[in-house]
């Protein structure tokens, strides 16, 4: 399958993991409302890599006047930030899309002094990680759309990191998938989530560059 087959399996997981409306589709791609005052919809260029376009992305980024739309193009930052023009803030630096193929795998061992919690609601199942006092430790949420599963808010505390958590989080949610369906996994991350999901087996399909529009 081709980086955009990638760009539509995240995008109609992420639209469930956060609640958001179905992706809209255009010319160029997709158009998401979130409804949130600092989000209130993002554009996503359905293309990967070479194939972006720098006419799609200038006229997508012209045509914005009102704050709050954000706009993901999978593409290296370095070509796409020349294009957006006035009034557009690019944020992140170095993001990516990944994938993986799930398979059947046994249940991740907890480290000591943790308590694993799960549950699923609306499609959406989710990982929370405490410590033996019932502190935030990690978490993260997956959405299966058919075959694909977005995987979405990965996140462990500063005060508990480099303890395997995220591992721990990313094993159970990949499971989880697995058992409603789902063979593939897609997420967004940054630098710094790369080397966790590499280490798991993700590959990178297409950077990712970031931008909201600030008037």
């Amino acid at each position: 399958m081709t980086g955009e087959d990638r760009v539509r399996d995240w995008i109609d997981g992420w639209a469930v993991s956060r609640g958001a409306a179905p992706p809209l589709v255009e010319p160029w791609g997709y158009t998401i409302y979130v409804g949130q005052a600092e989000q209130v919809g993002r554009h996503v260029l359905g293309a990967a890599n070479d194939d972006v376009r720098e006419d799609d992305v200038r006229k997508v980024a012209g045509a914005v006047t009102g704050r709050g739309t954000h706009l993901k193009v999978f593409a290296d930052r370095a070509r796409v930030v020349p294009w957006l023009g006035a009034g557009w803030e690019p944020y992140g630096a170095d993001d990516f899309l990944m994938t993986v193929g799930l398979a059947p795998a046994p249940a991740p061992e907890v480290p000591a002094g943790y308590r694993l919690h799960t549950w699923a609601r609306g499609g959406v199942a989710r990982v929370l990680l405490t410590d033996s006092d019932g502190t935030f430790a990690a978490r993260g949420q997956v959405a299966p759309v058919g075959a694909c599963a977005t995987v979405d808010q990965i996140e462990t505390s500063p005060d508990h990191r480099r303890k395997g958590l995220g591992s721990v989080v990313m094993r159970t949610l990949q499971a989880a998938a697995y058992a409603q369906g789902a063979v593939r996994g897609v997420l967004s991350c940054t630098p710094e989530g790369r080397l966790l999901y590499a280490s798991l087996g993700w590959e990178i399909v297409a950077p990712l560059t970031n931008a909201k529009y600030v008037g």
